[in-house]
Parts: structure tokens; C-alpha cells; sequence
């Protein structure tokens, strides 16, 4: 049976307590990687993977999941600034279906608006030159994405569950 494809909230019903949790911010040509520790708390990167073929991505992601003991992914959903889904959210929720079939490990989808903005924004703060802005831009991604989704479910811990 696939894996259940929901938004965040709805996802977590489906993770036990503790558990990584795998963030994955979908670009063309790269896909970013990001782990959270089993109590949730941190998102850390893993890599970036340069896309190829679906079904050599999916089996690079599955491994990590595996050699993570993940519980779960968190897919971050580029919407747009009105709300709305362009292409680029539609082909993310195809991926979210084709590794859904892969995997019974639940899938969560979390807004992503802004997250490259804000990533590039503070690397350049940073000072880092822009060939190596390109070179971790996903993965930071990646980062930003899945602690936003750790932070939300934090806060709907600390509020006893309310949203």
C-alpha cells in the first residue's frame, strides 16, 4: 500500500512519537536533504543530490531514510505568494506520489514559500561566493524546510495539540 501523502499536521498523526524525519527541497536539476534528530528538535543537511533518472533518486533518498531509521519525509510544497499551485508544486506533489509508491514511510507536504529567498539571503549575509551558494543552496533548503515544519510541530506539542 503506498504511503499516505497529507499536509504536515495530518502527517505527524501518522509518525510515531519519536522518530528522523527526512526534508527534501526539490529543485530540477538538484535535490536538497535535511535530517532532524530522533526527538525532532534540529534539522541538520545531508546532502545534495544531483537529479537524475526518479527511480535512482527515489533508491539515493530510500537509503538515506534507511541508514537514518526514518519515520517519515517532509517535502517542502512551493505555493505560490497568492496560494495558489503552479507547475512547479504540481511536479513536486507527482514526486510525492511516485516515491509514495516506494516507500510506506508518510509523507508530508509543508509550505516552502520564500524558503530560497530566505536561504540565499542570509548566505550572501554570510559572505559566501556565489559558486558555493549554488553549490548548497537545496540542501540548505532543505534545512530551512524541514525545521520550519520540526518548529510548527513543536508549537503544536507545546500548545496540547491545538493548531
Amino acid at each position: 500500500m503506498p504511503a499516505p501523502i497529507l499536509p504536515l499536521i495530518d502527517a505527524a498523526a501518522h509518525w510515531p512519537e519519536r522518530g528522523t524525519l527526512v526534508g527534501l527541497d526539490l529543485g530540477t536539476k538538484t535535490i536538497g536533504v535535511a535530517v532532524s534528530d530522533p526527538d525532532r528538535r534540529l534539522a541538520t543537511g545531508v546532502e545534495t543530490i544531483q537529479r537524475k533518472a526518479f527511480k535512482a533518486d527515489a533508491a539515493r533518498l530510500l537509503t538515506i531514510a534507511g541508514e537514518r531509521k526514518a519515520v517519515g519525509f517532509v517535502l517542502g510544497l512551493p505555493i505560490n505568494m497568492d496560494g495558489s499551485e503552479g507547475p512547479r508544486a504540481q511536479s513536486t506533489r507527482a514526486f510525492a506520489r511516485n516515491l509514495a509508491g516506494l516507500t510506506d514511510l508518510p509523507i508530508a507536504l509543508w509550505d516552502e514559500r520564500l524558503s530560497t529567498a530566505a536561504v540565499e539571503r542570509e548566505l550572501i549575509g554570510m559572505d559566501v561566493r556565489r559558486a558555493r551558494r549554488a553549490e548548497v543552496i537545496d540542501e540548505h533548503a532543505a534545512i530551512f524546510i524541514l525545521q520550519g515544519a520540526l518548529d510548527r510541530l513543536a508549537n503544536l506539542r507545546a500548545a496540547g495539540g491545538k493548531s
